[in-house]
């Protein structure tokens, strides 16, 4: 049953009297003498819309992930732009190969610092639409690229990855400050999703096209990729600005309405009431004219910086892409840089299972990497981010352990068919790895970095941390077939030594943001709440944080727009 309360609202104005955005705020607010308090619904279908359309943005990068790894099995594909054996016979170069695989990551880390600037002054979702636009041109670029002209993939692959990797940063920094809270972890893990289902989408695509004649083999699954741009390039324009962006902008009416949406609850609700308040009142202090170096003289913003930077490599540093660029695949490397004959550690597992088909093969960890990804956006919201990457990290350790003794002791290398038993092992050990890795640090991270940053900085914290992930992706994409060369599954060890640290850094670290507004998350960092206290923590009422805050008398608690500076100016 509905009921209202009849409230007095807390007077804005007189906490920030020179602000006119507080003031705006509180008479808007105060108009609402009766609010509602009718029960939030657990979920929306525009909130569903929102998070499940949006995050096309993780399907383009999942779908170029999975298409790349089958393209580079394909016989049409290695003719036209790989190298030819004295004996005739067509294959890539690690060079080739990693340049071809990887320089899209190098787009992606360029797109991602540059998406900041261009988000903060078109907008999220108009952003969104332009980055679009450059995927378009990455791919017109691909697909008309002639024969022997590797080059001209690798130029059509590096533009395709700018606009991948400004839709990394836009994608869920705008479902993030979109979302009610409540399910806020699991609209951004949405992003991740996407991305586990466009892999297996790319896997399944490439399964059926493979036996085609001539280039219809790829070019069919690379220009499906164009529909996905097309569709969310457009698409995004008929959703909602995000309400904080909008709140920026003076748009308080739009917020509003955009909120109780969402919500599925009436604009004169207390939760709405309250959390627009919570949002006016922080962004009212910001310098809306801030410069990049800003963003480290802001509270606790340093830190913040080095801990969404650090949470990106080391989701990269778990092994995943380890499994999906390589792993799985048969034929990747049939020839070496100097000629010399190999066998992928993909063919080596699979074939000692009993599985010789490597596009079998990628629709099985595809699979399993999509499915289990659904049981990350329940465990977000039931157990938190804490909790979950800790334990996801723990097994993905004992994981890569099992992996890399077996196939480093066990297995029978030159004749995998010997050694049935090590074989079946392997591929049992990575299913699980990737399920723990789909469920937790997969969609996770990104959940996290999206909470990390106030408002004014959380484009440009946003971009580093991304950038620093699209980094560590073109470094494990490139060198891992060389490192493997030399150390074959002992590899596995440095990644479960990589996940021991991220266990820890998670314990001490990382504060839990379940069920927490983003304004709140920003105060407890600020004021430096124990991480492993975090999630018991009590938040005081909004108008004694100012006071509470131990910097308050440089600088304000939510934005780190610098007071004295100010002041000064003002008495100039």
């Amino acid at each position: 049953m509905a009921s209202t309360t009849s409230i007095e609202t807390a007077p804005v104005a007189s906490v920030h009297p020179n602000n006119d955005l507080a003031a705006i705020s509180h008479r808007k607010s105060s108009s609402y003498l009766e609010t509602s308090d009718i029960p939030i619904p657990p979920v929306t279908a525009k909130t569903l819309a929102l998070g499940a359309f949006i995050s096309i943005g993780g399907l383009l990068f999942g779908y170029d992930t999975g298409q790349i790894s089958g393209f580079e099995n394909m016989s049409d594909f290695v003719q036209r732009y790989g190298q030819q054996h004295a004996n005739g016979d067509y294959y890539f170069s690690n060079v080739r190969s990693g340049l071809i695989v990887s320089i899209l990551s190098v787009g992606t880390l360029i797109g991602a610092l540059t998406a900041a600037p261009i988000a903060d002054h078109l907008g999220r979702k108009l952003s969104i639409s332009v980055w679009c636009g450059i995927i378009l041109i990455g791919l017109i670029v691909q697909i008309t690229a002639p024969y022997g002209h590797w080059y001209q993939l690798v130029v059509g692959r590096f533009v395709a990855g700018l606009g991948i990797g400004a839709c990394s940063l836009i994608v869920p920094m705008y479902q993030g400050e979109s979302a009610p809270r409540h399910i806020r972890g699991a609209m951004i893990s949405c992003y991740q999703l996407f991305v586990t289902f466009g892999i297996l989408l790319a896997y399944l695509i490439n399964l059926g096209t493979e036996k085609l004649e001539g280039s219809s083999q790829w070019r069919i699954t690379l220009g499906i990729t164009f529909v996905f741009a097309l569709l969310l390039g457009i698409g995004v324009v008929f959703f909602p600005e995000s309400p904080r962006f909008e709140v920026r902008q003076g748009k308080l009416d739009s917020a509003r309405r955009t909120m109780a949406k969402l919500y599925g609850i009436p604009e004169n609700h207390i939760q709405i009431i309250q959390e627009l308040e919570d949002i006016t009142l922080q962004l009212s202090e910001e310098n809306h004219n801030g410069v990049w170096y800003e963003i480290f003289k802001a509270p606790r913003m340093a830190y913040r910086l080095f801990l969404g930077m650090m949470l990106q490599t080391l989701q990269q540093l778990t092994g995943a892409n380890y499994f999906f660029y390589y792993v799985c695949l048969s034929a990747l490397f049939d020839y070496d840089v100097f000629y010399t004959h190999k066998t992928s550690q993909g063919t080596t597992i699979f074939k000692g299972a009993g599985i010789s088909n490597s596009f079998v093969t990628q629709v099985i960890l595809g699979a399993v990497n999509f499915g289990t990804t659904f049981g990350g956006l329940y465990a977000i919201e039931r157990f938190g981010r804490r909790k979950s990457l800790m334990t996801g990290a723990v097994v993905m350790f004992i994981c890569f352990i099992i992996f890399a003794s077996v196939g480093h002791f066990s297995l029978n290398v030159q004749v995998p068919e010997a050694t049935p038993g090590a074989g079946k092992t392997l591929v049992v050990v990575a299913c699980i790895f990737i399920a723990a890795f789909a469920m937790t640090w997969g969609p996770m991270v990104w959940t996290i970095v999206a909470e990390l940053y106030p408002s004014q900085f959380r484009a440009k914290g946003m971009a580093l941390a991304t950038a620093s992930n699209w980094f560590w992706n073109f470094l494990i994409g490139f060198f891992t077939p060389f490192i493997t060369d030399k150390i074959d599954f002992a590899y596995g060890y440095v990644f479960a030594g990589c996940l021991a640290f991220a266990t820890f850094s998670i314990y001490l670290f990382v504060i839990e943001g379940k069920g927490r507004t983003l304004e709140e998350i920003d105060y407890m960092y600020v004021m430096k709440v124990a991480p492993w206290h975090s999630e018991q923590y009590q938040i005081p009422p909004r108008h004694e944080w100012v006071a509470l805050t131990p910097v308050a008398q440089e600088w304000d608690v939510t934005c780190g727009h610098n007071k004295r500076q100010s002041q000064h100016t003002e008495n100039v």
